[in-house]
């Protein structure tokens, strides 16, 4: 079977959650593009605050996917709170628009996050529960690469718009509030939810007992996953890179085009790739190998040609771990808890990038670019090695 006739064996439901994404991210990415440069040159904001922003933002989406993941699992009403998640971050979007301070924009990624944070867990829980198990990283894959289109295409329109409105800032941020209200009507009408089993040990607030449930293979997988995100902090500073090297400001959203369609592209083929005997060890040795020249290369190269190399590396290690880091928790987690599981493993990951933003613009603020990701790769390094003596216990 090749790679287009098993996405088409893949349930519908999936493809919809990868509509639902691509509509959301086109929306999200429109904005998040632009949002550093905004903050940077409009708003007068420093890269230590950048980073300290991204980080929270994040964080607050990974602390908020905890309970939102174990109420799935406890009332077994994972679309419900994914219906709420996707329109709580439609509503913040027309906020970006109207901020006209830093402390606004601050209210609207927090919100938006809250957003994020409670569609996460149980959105990756629907895509387990719908994925045959031999299909699993294929199905992950699937739904990461469309979110990736969707990630790709925001920055691309993103950047047309800043042309044409002449770097017309809250134009382009007013028409990335359309996509997000598609997707908040895709994922009402198009996504059905199957039959869920309702765990009795999974309760709203369910840290101690659900934790004691879970197996080890998932606690090694959300170690791994936290020290792997200690080495990937935001995009924001491929952007921040970027602009440093000369690009000029209405073909800043280029960088995250690059990058997502690299990561587009990657994503299926190594979830199908992952999918097969020893697959799952192959793709994650490969996704750190390209992390570490990723920061490599943007550590050392000058000019926008080196920048674009280092942009490309990193949308490479992102397609080869991202959908790879989820399908990891479904395999590992019993199929009434994995809710939680997945929110668990965002709390702490989205922990671990609170403080790898935060420590990347304090590096950058302190040291310059090439301090920052210098950092970065050997906190990658770091992560490999980790890995390797993982398998290595478990051979």
């Amino acid at each position: 079977m090749n790679a287009w006739q098993r996405a088409r064996a893949l349930p519908a439901g999936i493809w919809a959650l990868g509509f639902v994404s691509l509509f959301m991210d086109l929306s999200s990415e429109m904005i998040h593009a632009l949002l550093p440069v905004y903050l940077v040159t409009v708003l007068g904001a420093s890269a230590l605050e950048v980073g300290v922003i991204e980080g929270i933002a994040e964080a607050t989406a990974s602390i908020t996917k905890i309970f939102s993941g174990a109420a799935s699992d406890w009332l077994g009403k994972r679309k419900l709170l994914a219906v709420i998640g996707y329109g709580l971050a439609a509503v913040a979007k027309p906020v970006f628009p109207l901020a006209s301070s830093v402390g606004w924009l601050v209210g609207a990624r927090f919100v938006d996050r809250i957003g994020k944070g409670i569609r996460g867990a149980p959105r990756d829980a629907l895509v387990a529960d719908l994925a045959p198990p031999d299909m699993r990283g294929a199905s992950f894959g699937l739904r990461q690469s469309m979110d990736t289109v969707g990630a790709f295409l925001g920055p691309l329109a993103a950047m047309v718009l800043m042309a044409w409105t002449a770097d017309h800032f809250q134009t382009v941020f007013w028409v990335a509030v359309i996509p997000a209200f598609i997707a908040v009507a895709l994922m009402i009408f198009a996504v059905r939810e199957p039959p869920h089993i309702r765990s009795r040990e999974a309760k709203p607030f369910p840290l101690s007992r659900a934790g004691m449930a879970l197996p080890r293979a998932f606690w090694l997988a959300t170690g791994l996953g936290a020290l792997f995100t200690l080495a990937r902090f935001s995009e924001a500073f491929l952007v921040l890179k970027a602009q440093r090297e000369g690009l000029p400001l209405p073909l800043i959203p280029a960088v995250l085009v690059l990058m997502n369609i690299v990561y587009a592209l990657a994503a299926y083929p190594a979830g199908m790739l992952s999918d097969r005997p020893g697959g799952r060890t192959l793709v994650m040795s490969i996704g750190l190998a390209f992390l570490i020249a990723a920061d490599l290369v943007l550590a050392f190269s000058t000019g926008i040609a080196g920048g674009a190399v280092g942009i490309m590396l990193w949308g490479l290690h992102m397609g080869f771990t991202q959908g790879l880091f989820a399908a990891l928790v479904a395999d590992s987690a019993p199929a009434p808890l994995r809710g939680t599981a997945f929110g668990i493993f965002n709390l702490i990951t989205g922990l671990a990038m609170l403080i790898a933003n935060t420590m990347a613009g304090a590096l950058w603020q302190a040291h310059g670019p090439q301090a920052t990701f210098m950092a970065g790769a050997v906190l990658a390094a770091l992560s490999a090695a980790g890995y390797a003596i993982v398998q290595r216990r478990k051979g």
